[in-house]
């Protein structure tokens, strides 16, 4: 080992005692015995590790605190014996009940990106940040093996193996000879019952999705987790680690080539959300100086992708959605929460994934990704096996991994089955559970989805409803709190404006330049989210509440008796006017909030929740994929249906007799083929025989 300047080879050896002397009389700014005290609750709470601050080591002996990044095992070993002495001191009894104590050192000077883990590094200490994307389950690791020895000659005895002071490595190893006999002949034979076991768990570290340079793949790196340690994260957790890092071969066959992993000594999960963006003295001065701006709210909407030309509505939406409502736990731990979801469903070149791209770049964070996903665990999360070691690891997919930010999903419509199913939870409880190979978990995915698809037919057809229109269960699409349609219809004055635009973006980009810059942005967002938390005014309060009361007024009045908004809608509105009084870092939702919400939700409405045939607003065309007007016409289908059936002598009404009473009451054919058809698929109906249809009873 190459040996490092102005650290003399006693400082090694004198490790064990400065570390003591350390425990004993290091002494905060307060003049309190830090470590005696912390020692005091470890043993309270039945600890095995103490937490030693990095900087309070370097302070009291700055020899030490190097030597302890440039040869971790060696100072760390005797770190814990010093540790073992002071706690035998204290509290003999519980001293004789541990094995090993641990001294876990955390925040080290200087964090190493991932990318750059070389060899150099090998057999010292960093601190790694990144993001946890995959956990094997916690299995049991050799510490202290006990073997068996049988010859002929001396009979079967057992001893520990390896010998005092050494601990078993990456490899349990058989031993060369015996060391009680001297012998290498006979048989030795593991017990793994009388070994000394500790619980171990391997992870995948891998970069942060913010940090990943443009056009490159993530880097990860495996992490070891040992004893109190395992199971202290989980995948899509942000965690810091510091740990040796050690080299291991890659295969079997290719002995010369090895893999980088770490030997992880301290694990922290980063707390606070959007921690990552830095926001100086001089941005927040900046940031509040913006919010002091009376067209603030024009100025962050203008600024949203403006190489794209027009969808104000949906450019608003997307600013809303950025800065999120407020997130609330009741007293009863029920979590109502505040991400707004945003689809965006639109004929093809319609400048629905640039939208999304710019979403990603301008989020605090924030990942993009599509509907099939670029890993295996897709969307949501899954239990994969490893091809090399064929160990089952649980990985984060793309909204566990945006947890605390915003995912944007392009071509939505066409992910996997088993994100169908996961999605659900995901979008409104905001978390992901999977139970797959022994594997059980819950992983959180509290992140905004920002999701565009394509329409079914190529176009979006305008005589047809939403769910008709997009491959999407309507269960799916009534978590979205906004919905938009981009229709790609051919007029001469908007087409003229469109291409004016597009052609002077090309003629010169610095055009396009955003009324606040895209860095500028994000820090505000970051702010906004972290330190503004409105709450509903009073005035606010009667405003929402009368409109949800007037629009569900509307289905008493109707004939049909759609219903045009629900309780869902309703704790939208409240999300979209906490996140308009966000926008302008307002600690309360005024009235001028709530209408914002209220004319954006019209939008929303009168876009995707409109019955073609009555001309009315009709939730349940989101709600359940079909208007009320139609939903009555299938009741009606199934009332002659059952009538024919009464009075058939076959016992079943024929198509023709169905479709000829159906249109004296004014339902037309293909309305008839498609409730056959929906009947037939629901398990309602059944064909009795060819062309003849009886209930199902």
């Amino acid at each position: 080992m190459q040996s490092i300047p102005g650290l003399a080879e006693e400082a090694v050896i004198d490790a064990r005692e400065r570390f003591h002397e350390f425990l004993r009389s290091f002494r905060d700014r307060n003049g309190n015995y830090k470590y005696r005290e912390r020692i005091r609750q470890m043993i309270t709470m039945g600890q095995k590790s103490l937490i030693v601050e990095y900087n309070d080591l370097y302070i009291f002996d700055t020899k030490l605190a190097r030597l302890l990044i440039e040869r971790p095992d060696e100072v760390l070993r005797q770190a814990s014996e010093a540790l073992r002495e002071f706690i035998e001191s204290e509290a003999p009894e519980y001293a004789e009940g541990i094995d090993r104590f641990y001294v876990r050192v955390r925040a080290l000077p200087k964090t190493i990106p991932l990318r750059r883990l070389r060899s150099e590094y090998i057999g010292k200490l960093v601190m790694l940040e990144g993001i946890l994307v995959r956990a094997t389950p916690i299995k049991e690791k050799i510490t202290k093996a006990v073997f068996m020895h049988c010859t002929r000659e001396q009979g079967c005895h057992e001893f520990e193996w390896p010998p005092e002071g050494e601990l078993v490595g990456e490899i349990l190893e058989k031993p060369p000879a015996c060391p009680v006999c001297g012998s290498s002949s006979g048989t030795f034979r593991l017990i793994p019952e009388k070994s000394k076991l500790i619980d171990w768990q391997r992870i995948v570290l891998q970069e942060r999705p913010e940090e990943i340079p443009p056009g490159q793949l993530p880097r990860s790196i495996e992490v070891v987790l040992q004893d109190e340690l395992v199971d202290s994260a989980r995948p899509g957790d942000r965690v810091t680690i510091v740990g040796v890092v050690r080299v291991r071969p890659d295969t079997a066959k290719k002995r010369a080539v090895y893999d980088l992993y770490i030997d992880a000594i301290h694990l922290e999960v980063s707390q606070k959300l959007l921690e990552e963006v830095i926001i100086t003295r001089e941005d927040e001065e900046r940031i509040k100086a913006l919010a002091r701006d009376p067209w603030i709210h024009k100025k962050i909407v203008a600024s949203i992708a403006p190489a794209i030309y027009g969808h104000w509505d949906i450019k608003e939406a997307i600013a809303l959605a950025l800065f999120g409502g407020v997130p609330k736990i009741t007293p009863d731990g029920t979590r109502i929460r505040g991400d707004i979801h945003v689809l965006i469903v639109g004929d093809p070149g319609t400048a629905k994934s640039q939208l999304l791209q710019y979403v990603a770049r301008i989020a605090p964070r924030g990942i993009y990704t599509t509907g099939k996903g670029a890993t295996a665990a897709g969307l949501t999360a899954a239990v994969i096996r490893d091809k090399s070691t064929g160990e089952y690891y649980l990985e984060a997919g793309a909204l566990v991994l945006a947890d605390g930010g915003v995912a944007a999903i392009d071509e939505i419509d066409k992910m996997r089955d088993e994100d169908r199913v996961a999605i659900h939870e995901a979008m409104e409880q905001q978390t992901v559970s999977i139970a797959k190979a022994g594997i059980v978990a819950r992983l959180n995915a509290r992140t905004t989805v920002i999701a565009a698809g394509n329409p079914k037919f190529g176009r979006y057809l305008t005589n047809r409803t939403l769910a008709d229109n997009i491959n999407l269960p309507v269960t799916i699409l009534s978590r979205f709190d906004l919905i938009f349609i981009l229709k790609d219809k051919p007029n001469p004055e908007e087409d003229r404006r469109v291409a004016r635009h597009i052609l002077e973006v090309h003629k010169d980009t610095e055009r396009v330049k955003p009324e606040i810059e895209p860095e500028l942005l994000k820090k505000y967002i970051s702010y906004a989210r972290r330190y503004v938390r409105p709450r509903l005014s009073q005035e606010a309060i009667q405003l929402i509440e009368d409109f949800y009361v007037q629009m569900r007024r509307m289905s008493l009045e109707s004939s049909d008796g759609a219903i045009p908004i629900t309780l869902r809608q309703l704790e939208a509105l409240v999300r979209l006017a906490e996140a308009h009084a966000r926008m302008a870092l307002r600690d309360e939702v005024t009235v001028e909030d709530a209408e914002a919400a209220v004319r954006l939700m019209k939008a929303f409405l009168e876009s995707a929740g409109l019955d073609i045939e009555s001309g009315k607003i009709d939730i349940d065309i989101i709600m359940t994929g079909k208007p009320r007007s139609k939903q009555e016409k299938f009741t009606r289908i199934m009332e002659i249906i059952e009538q024919l059936e009464s009075e058939s002598e076959e016992g079943c009404a024929r198509l023709k007799e169905i479709q000829r009473r159906a249109l004296s009451e004014g339902i037309e054919s293909n309305i008839v083929d498609e409730a056959i058809r929906t009947m037939r698929r629901d398990g309602i109906i059944y064909e009795k025989s060819i062309g003849c249809y009886a209930i199902v009873r």
